[in-house]
């Protein structure tokens, strides 16, 4: 008597890279061509050629974009039936294991070309996360009136849901009176997809994405899982900044203070008060002035500073702790 049939699992090694150029956050982006949706730098775990799953990150990285990423942390472990190849498909399923990694822009970029690879604005991808030219549009022109229609139609009870949609939407989306939260990006994403919003959902054959005769444009999709995954990791590098000091991987090793406020207000998504920076770094004593001064600032010339590496072993938690909205 034969048993249920077994799938196939295969791992696969998912990079979220991140890098700056003057105030835009850049993320990696792979794989563009006519056939789809481009995605993020990929490959598989091969043990008997990798000792460790971070081992092969960094080689297949290297190999693809010549990049020597920096900071490397491990996300999550992504492997939802239907949102990597439909659940009918008998292909091996793919658990595709996230990474958060930063670098630094390269001075050349041949080598990425080469590999189809180049460095995309994040924001392309999540429109609605960017509030430092304010409230943007998108929210209440699209996402919240469809949203709210999705939760004005939720039937009484969902199996395996301790909150309601509208309690949902309230805290993931920061309405009815409830604030706006930079970290909450995958919960963002996520309601947007379970709703049936994103083309990610039609594509993955969601009952609610294909019972709409249309979708709004809202963010560029990407393959496979890989804006969920981006979604992931963005919310982690802007939870992280709060706390460890990875802002400094991205800044070149000598910056001015306001290059370091336009860094972290680009990750965070919003605007921070000048004066109450300044003072917030100065107390943290992340930084020390270099002695030099910056002359193509536009304007007066400003002091050069540079990241104190004692600070990590100062003490436990050195990061910028800019608090909430």
């Amino acid at each position: 008597m034969s048993g249920p049939r077994r799938t196939p699992i295969e791992i696969g090694l998912t990079a979220a890279i991140v890098a700056m150029e003057k105030a835009t956050p850049l993320i990696l982006a792979a794989g563009a061509d006519a056939r789809g949706p481009i995605g993020l730098p990929s490959g598989p775990f091969e043990p008997l050629a990798h000792r460790t799953f971070e081992i092969a990150l960094r080689n297949f990285v290297a190999e693809q974009t010549a990049l020597a990423v920096g900071y490397v942390e491990q996300l999550y472990t992504f492997g939802d039936r239907g949102r990597h190849a439909r659940a009918e498909d008998a292909d091996p399923h793919v658990l595709s294991v996230g990474y958060l990694a930063l670098t630094r822009l390269p001075d050349e970029d041949a080598a990425l070309i080469a590999a189809g690879a180049r460095f995309e604005p994040w924001y392309r991808f999540f429109p609605w996360e960017d509030w430092r030219d304010g409230r943007p549009k998108i929210l209440d022109d699209t996402i919240l009136p469809a949203l709210g229609s999705w939760a004005k139609a939720a039937p009484r009870a969902e199996p395996g849901r301790v909150l309601s949609r509208r309690e949902r939407l309230r805290f993931a989306f920061g309405v009815e009176g409830s604030p706006w939260d930079e970290e909450k990006v995958l919960e963002r994403y996520e309601l947007l997809y379970e709703a049936g919003l994103v083309e990610e959902a039609r594509r993955d054959g969601r009952e609610a994405a294909l019972a709409r005769k249309t979708l709004a444009p809202l963010g560029e999709p990407m393959r496979f899982d890989h804006r969920r995954i981006l979604a992931t990791a963005i919310a982690r590098l802007r939870a992280k900044l709060k706390y460890r000091p990875v802002v400094f991987e991205l800044m070149a090793e000598e910056f001015t203070l306001t290059e370091l406020q336009r860094t972290v207000e680009a990750i965070a998504g919003r605007h921070l008060h000048k004066q109450n920076f300044r003072r917030l770094v100065e107390a943290t004593s992340l930084v020390e002035p270099t002695g030099e001064m910056a002359t193509a600032t536009g304007g007066r010339p400003a002091a050069l500073y540079r990241f104190r590496r004692e600070v990590v072993a100062e003490r436990p938690s050195p990061g910028l702790r800019f608090g909430a909205r």
